[in-house]
């Protein structure tokens, strides 16, 4: 049972693990991740960082560094179409590090 619409539109796109936030203010602005903390995962090296980098993303086209912001962007989408090293979440069994890795790998 979803908690609330936002619940709703996370699930739309792949679920809370996949989704960055934005909360802008006129005096600064908050990027985070939708999720929770996953306090059952914490420290196991299982955890998906992508809405930590979508928010990230976010964070750096409000920055205006968009060059940056499309480059993280487009690693983390080819990562994500690749479907070889994904997050337990995502139905694979890659660690946060490989994930990580993987991304890393795909930056341009």
């Amino acid at each position: 049972q979803l908690a609330c619409p936002l619940d709703l539109g996370c699930h739309s796109v792949g679920g809370l693990g996949l989704t960055g936030s934005g909360n802008y203010g006129e005096i600064a602005s908050l990027f985070e991740a939708v999720h929770g903390t996953a306090p059952d995962i914490a420290g196991k090296d299982k955890a998906n960082p992508t809405a930590l980098l979508i928010s990230s993303v976010m964070m750096l086209r409000h920055l205006g560094m968009n060059a940056h912001a499309d480059s993280i962007e487009r690693a983390v989408r080819t990562v994500l179409k690749e479907g070889k090293v994904l997050t337990g979440d995502l139905g694979g069994n890659a660690s946060t590090t490989e994930f990580t890795n993987a991304i890393i790998a795909n930056l341009s």
